[in-house]
């Protein structure tokens, strides 16, 4: 029987599972592993980081871009350590990754050596799956096993493994699970008998709509006919942004802080709310509402509001099935829907629609105003405005957190082919650029960019030389307005003073030319255009660029607190008048107003 070293035994399970790259940076724990790595160079590629973070947040980012498991290295001691603020990211999106921890020799563990620690415990509450190996002839198994678990319960598997096991020689006869494997296929239909009750829900409701998540994936189709079908205005969390295109006039976008004012208003103002394929903890819907709650998984219905009514569905077999039992009731064209609602005499839905629409309106409207200002600094509006412009049809946005997601939400558009990842509820900073680094690494044919703000872009700014080494072509942008801009509108709405938020202003352009990347400013609005069209030529000759975007820190207008009427809820805005002048946000009407006029009761 041949032989192999252990660690090449590894290296072929992780093969057979389709991995292409290794993010991480070298320890004397991995000596054996790195080895190992060199020795199956041809076929799964090292890429070296500056920081164990930055490569387990590109992993991360590897694994939400493909849906693949993506692997991360972390030393024993502080390089498994630093690769705790991945993880726990990837545990809170159910992402799976894998994290190959190094330990010291096997006789020398527990006896306070150097670099030693129990590193098992500090993964508990990250991994679905965290184990040290006990001997040289179990890693390969174990690794296989890991993988089969992450890609199981969805999530992070670790894997420590002391430094001495991977140069012993063992039997090279181990085959992998890798292609017995098959990754289920969530399609279970819900009861005809609960998707006969929404109906009759949404006929006894004055103002329905829809609520989905990225459960809705693959449903553009029936999320448009659906709203064709019965007037039903949309929101989704703000991760399913892309689903749709964005510019649907039934389609609000998202709601909660990063949000739009639309997508605010009607969440608020719904007394039905079709909650489906998420658990999202943040839109603001009213404590009145009626909700149907429809997910594949039964522990997160209810979770975050009394429901009317559950169902265990996967959400794109419940939308057909929802407009079929709705065609058949109401015909084909929904013309009969309205007689079946002449029991609500104060439900007119198409006039709770239309205002709704008007809402998305007078919306686009403002924010298009905004983009044509001529202001300096710069404001995010404009700067978006540009890019949505100049990306590619199906570029790849890894974006960082803070007012960049809110940007996001608002601004870029995401239809077609565009995607974006981000860090959206462990929120960490940093995120923005190792994911464009994942993305140029998986897709090199599509543009990448990378959006961040100047104190998440501070935290990882190093591993621009990683960017420059595999001469990866990514559009790095930094919004530089010397703030925390996230934390510090949270210390002006509890009424405290600016406490640590005050950012140092950095010459990032030099900072990336320092790391063989070459580097732009932006100071004025005249000059937006022409540096991002320089800069997109670098990216086109192979090459990174990063552009340092000097913007206002002017915030962005806080639409959760945008007020339903002008006095009353939610009852944060002393002065609306002052308030709308603040933010320039004149145009813009309080929707109860808007109701009004269309004839539609609210609060």
């Amino acid at each position: 029987m041949n032989k192999t070293l252990s660690a090449d035994a590894m290296m072929k399970v992780l093969n057979d599972w389709g991995v292409k790259r290794v993010y991480g940076l070298p320890g004397g724990s991995l000596d054996s592993t790195m080895n190992a790595i060199y020795n199956w160079r041809d076929k799964i590629k090292y890429i070296g980081v500056r920081h164990e973070e930055v490569g387990g947040l590109a992993a991360v980012a590897e694994a939400k871009w493909t849906g693949k498991i993506a692997v991360m290295l972390g030393s024993a001691g502080p390089g498994a350590a630093h690769l705790l603020n991945p993880l726990h990211d990837a545990a809170l999106d159910h992402i799976p990754v894998l994290a190959i921890v190094g330990q010291v020799p096997s006789d020398k563990m527990n006896t306070d050596y150097f670099q030693e620690m129990p590193e098992n415990p500090m993964f508990t509450s990250s991994a679905v799956y965290n184990r040290t190996v006990m001997t040289p002839e179990q890693l390969p198994e174990v690794i296989d096993t890991a993988i089969r678990k992450a890609y199981e319960l969805k999530g992070p598997a670790v894997i420590v493994i002391p430094k001495d096991f991977g140069w012993v020689e063992i039997e090279d006869n181990y085959v992998s699970s890798a292609q017995k494997y098959s990754t289920p296929q969530w399609q279970l239909p819900a009861n005809e008998e609960d998707v006969e009750k929404v109906l009759d829900l949404l006929e006894q409701s004055s103002r329905p709509i829809v609520y989905f998540g990225r459960g809705a994936q693959g449903a553009a189709d029936e999320l448009r006919e659906l709203a064709a079908l019965l007037k039903l205005p949309m929101v989704s969390s703000y991760l399913a942004k892309g689903i749709l295109e964005g510019d649907e006039e039934f389609y609000m976008l998202s709601t909660g802080r990063v949000a739009t004012k639309p997508g605010v208003d009607v969440a608020r103002a719904a007394d039905f709310v079709l909650f489906t394929g998420t658990n999202f903890e943040f839109p603001m819907f009213s404590e009145e509402a009626t909700f149907v709650d429809v997910n594949l998984n039964p522990s997160v219905i209810g979770a975050r509001h009394q429901t009317k009514l559950g169902i265990l569905a996967d959400v794109p077999t419940f939308l057909r099935q929802l407009l079929n039992a709705a065609k058949k009731r109401y015909g084909e064209d929904g013309a009969n829907y309205a007689s079946a609602r002449n029991s609500q005499p104060d439900s007119d839905y198409q006039a709770w629609y239309a205002a709704a629409v008007e809402d998305k309106k007078q919306w686009d409207a403002w924010l298009a105003k905004r983009a044509e200002r001529n202001t300096n600094p710069v404001g995010f509006e404009s700067v978006y405005k540009v890019i949505n412009k100049m990306a590619a049809k199906d570029a790849l946005f890894g974006v960082d957190v803070g007012n960049v997601n809110i940007a996001v939400a608002r601004l870029l558009n995401l239809g077609g082919g565009r995607r974006q990842v981000t860090s959206p509820l462990y929120a960490t900073m940093g995120f923005g650029m190792p994911a464009a680094i994942a993305a140029a690494l998986e897709y090199p044919d599509r543009e990448v960019w990378s959006l961040s703000g100047d104190g998440g872009l501070a935290m990882v700014v190093p591993d621009l030389i990683t960017q420059a080494e595999h001469e990866l072509p990514i559009m790095n942008l930094v919004f530089t307005n010397e703030s925390l801009g996230y934390i510090e509108a949270e210390q002006d709405d509890t009424h405290q003073p600016h406490s640590g938020i005050k950012l140092q202003n950095v010459d990032f352009a030099k900072v990336a030319e320092g790391f063989q990347v070459t580097g732009f400013t932006v100071h004025k609005a005249e000059e937006l255009e022409s540096v991002l069209q320089q800069a997109q030529q670098v990216t086109r000759s192979g090459k990174p660029v990063l552009v340092d975007i000097k913007i206002t820190n002017e915030r962005l207008l806080p639409v959760e607190q945008f007020p339903h009427r002008r006095s009353g809820e939610p009852d944060v805005i002393a002065d609306f008048d002052k308030f709308v002048e603040h933010f320039e946000a004149e145009a813009l009407e309080p929707f109860g107003e808007i109701l009004d006029r269309h004839g539609v009761k609210s609060f």
